[in-house]
């Protein structure tokens, strides 16, 4: 446990992790993880030396992985070997499923449909938080009859939607990242919590508990805990091959957060232009990528132009190119001429000669494939779906913006209904 932080009273003690308050932020909890594994509703249990720090591991790196695509989470920092802090919440007592192909007890549920039957999208399913019942499954309608109140959010319609979208994207995130590792992931489960502000975020653990992952998509190699549960009995040996799969999985996932390497290279054809390429920057940045600003007109110095180009083509590294030219954009055909790489044209329009200056860039020669937009987020977002195809990162960057435009419209939506006029 980390000295750092001084722990105030226990909230609450579940199977695997007990909850702290912590006394210098009232905002936030410590969660500390316990050497244990259960399964079954907690009939089958066992101790199981070093499985909290594997999971304070585990679950610290998919919600920074998370995190970083721009998921809300209850998630602040690792606080430790075996504890983590987060925000304190108030939590949904229900379970959020995302299954992308058919096992375990969806088949057992629904007889004929052969296991590995793939679901596109990932099907999506809830369960009642309720031990004694062994977590009923429940319907949409279920949830909002049940009117939980929430750290006083009413838990209705809006909030079931934005949960579903976010579960669904929080599975797609992770399933592209376990991707990059030759690795499936099938199914598994989030919980939601909402803090004082009345947010609704991904919070609990997701750890090695919380999914079934199949390593090249073959389940004879699955490194979960499903590999316990479907132990009849249990030895020390069997323990210590789930835990060599746990620290397997947290191993993994180190690969699974890298330092953004694909990179955006705005080219201006003179200085004057650097506003506008400093906001196709700002907005490539966001959205993960590198943004690299040259100067060089392809009129004017051609063959300083195609030298830029060689310094990038023998980079080694994945490069897609903005042309920023007014007027005769001469750039972005000459450098889509000489390079296999994508080439947006991003033209800084005037008002006066706006038809002009759009022209230059569509009307090019045959041959030449380079695409035109109009505005800085425009090139920004092309770049990052082109890199999106070999980058998770950026992908999953892209897939979180849809996620927060669908909920932004929700609440406006909900914000608007609701008023009295």
């Amino acid at each position: 446990m980390s000295h750092n932080y001084k722990l105030g009273e226990l909230i609450i003690e579940g199977k695997t992790k007990q909850v702290y308050e912590l006394v210098d932020n009232p905002e936030l909890c410590l969660l500390q993880n316990k050497d244990r594994i259960t399964a079954g509703d907690g009939v089958k249990a066992h101790d199981l030396e070093g499985k909290a720090a594997i999971s304070n591991a585990t679950n610290g790196k998919v919600f920074e992985l998370l995190n970083q695509a721009g998921i809300k989470t209850a998630f602040v920092q690792i606080a430790g070997e075996t504890a983590s802090v987060s925000r304190k919440c108030e939590m949904i007592p229900i379970e959020w499923v995302t299954r992308r192909l058919a096992t375990g007890s969806f088949i057992r549920r629904h007889a004929g449909v052969p296991e590995g039957y793939r679901f596109n999208p990932p099907l999506q399913e809830t369960f009642f938080k309720d031990d004694a019942n062994h977590d009923p499954q429940w319907s949409e309608e279920q949830i909002i009859s049940a009117q939980f109140k929430v750290n006083n959010l009413l838990i209705g319609k809006d909030e079931v939607d934005i949960m579903r979208h976010t579960t669904i994207t929080v599975f797609e995130v992770l399933e592209r990242a376990w991707a990059t590792r030759d690795c499936a992931l099938i199914d598994m489960k989030i919980e939601f919590g909402v803090d004082n502000k009345g947010e609704i975020l991904v919070a609990d653990v997701i750890d090695s508990d919380s999914w079934r992952l199949w390593p090249s998509g073959d389940k004879r190699l699955m490194k979960d805990k499903q590999v316990y549960r479907n132990l009849t009995t249990v030895t020390q040996a069997d323990l210590e091959t789930v835990k060599r799969n746990f620290k397997w999985i947290a191993n993994q996932l180190d690969h699974l957060v890298p330092p953004p390497s694909s990179l955006v290279v705005i080219l201006m054809g003179s200085p004057s232009d650097e506003e506008h390429c400093q906001k196709i920057a700002k907005h490539a940045m966001a959205l993960g990528l590198r943004a690299q600003l040259r100067v060089s007109s392809a009129h004017k110095a051609t063959e300083e132009t195609l030298r830029i180009l060689a310094e990038y083509e023998g980079s080694g590294e994945k490069v897609v190119l903005v042309a920023v030219a007014g007027r005769s954009n001469g750039l972005g055909p000459v450098l889509s001429g000489n390079t296999p790489f994508p080439v947006i044209n991003c033209p800084p329009v005037k008002p006066d000669s706006v038809s002009q200056d759009i022209w230059s860039s569509l009307n090019v020669p045959s041959g030449l494939g380079c695409t035109t937009v109009l505005y800085p987020e425009s090139a920004a977002l092309a770049a990052a779906q082109i890199h999106a195809l070999h980058d998770h990162l950026v992908w999953s960057r892209l897939r979180v913006k849809q996620l927060t435009n669908f909920v932004t419209l929700k609440k406006a939506d909900k914000k608007l209904r609701n008023l009295n006029l």
